[in-house]
């Protein structure tokens, strides 16, 4: 794949295997913020996109293994999102909520901002619970009859909300609002740097927060640049296709 200027951080993450563990480091956001130029990403968090696409085209960064999402049809796509990703969040939630009220127990009177830490990781634990139950019950299997119906070419069963691009709009809206309260996080917590004096059970929060945010932009990238903008291309296809039947 050519990389130049005006490629989409979205188009470099579905693309290239290993470039969302690259853009993750010089902190570019390739989820939420998919559609972006890579330059404009990058003007927009101070990186040089020579070193960028430098980084990518590494090959230490190559011949580490990342998994070929773009290879998964629509099914093994949403099967892995929910295996991986929904396991993954539905436990960190849990783990890290349990972690947050141990170190404010602790460290809350010398550090307030921990208080904020915990309102804000907890809006953020609010939002992705019934969303994920959201995309399990509805818009994934929706997705998933979409992609039956073109391969099969049988007809299109009509969704509810008559098209898929309702739930993934409001999907998409709500992965924003993740998006900022990640943001949130990060300027909480001076981009999970551990004070002076931290104990054990700091350091723990702060790394098992990085390692939430990261696998949490990984999950959004999937949907938001690959599973979403399929499903309403398939989509189209099956309505062109009745269309032109008629």
């Amino acid at each position: 794949m050519n990389i130049d200027a005006t490629t989409t951080v979205g188009e470099l993450a579905s693309m290239i295997p290993h470039a969302p563990r690259v853009l993750e480091k010089f902190g570019i956001d390739y989820c939420c913020g998919g559609a972006r130029s890579l330059a404009d990403a990058c003007m927009a968090r101070g990186a040089d996109i020579s070193e960028v696409i430098r980084a990518i085209g590494n090959p230490e960064e190559k011949n580490r293994a990342d998994q070929n999402y773009y290879d998964l049809n629509q099914r093994e796509l949403a099967e892995h999102i929910i295996n991986t990703h929904h396991k993954f969040t539905r436990t960190e939630i849990y783990r890290i909520s349990a972690l947050i009220d141990g170190v404010v127990s602790v460290h809350g009177a010398r550090h307030p901002e921990l208080l904020e830490l915990r309102k804000t990781f907890g809006d953020l634990a609010e939002d992705l619970t019934p969303h994920m139950m959201k995309e399990e019950n509805v818009l994934f299997p929706c997705i998933v009859a979409v992609e039956a119906t073109v391969t099969s070419d049988s007809a299109y069963p009509r969704p509810p909300f008559v098209t898929v691009q309702t739930p993934v709009q409001m999907m998409q809206f709500e992965h924003d609002l993740a998006g900022e309260l990640l943001r949130e996080l990060r300027r909480i917590t001076s981009n999970y740097t551990v004070p002076t004096g931290g104990c054990a059970s700091y350091r723990t929060l702060y790394e098992s927060l990085r390692r939430f945010e990261e696998d949490l932009h990984l999950h959004i990238h999937l949907e938001n640049n690959i599973l979403f903008p399929r499903a309403i291309d398939m989509e189209s296809k099956a309505m062109e296709r009745e269309r032109t039947a008629i």
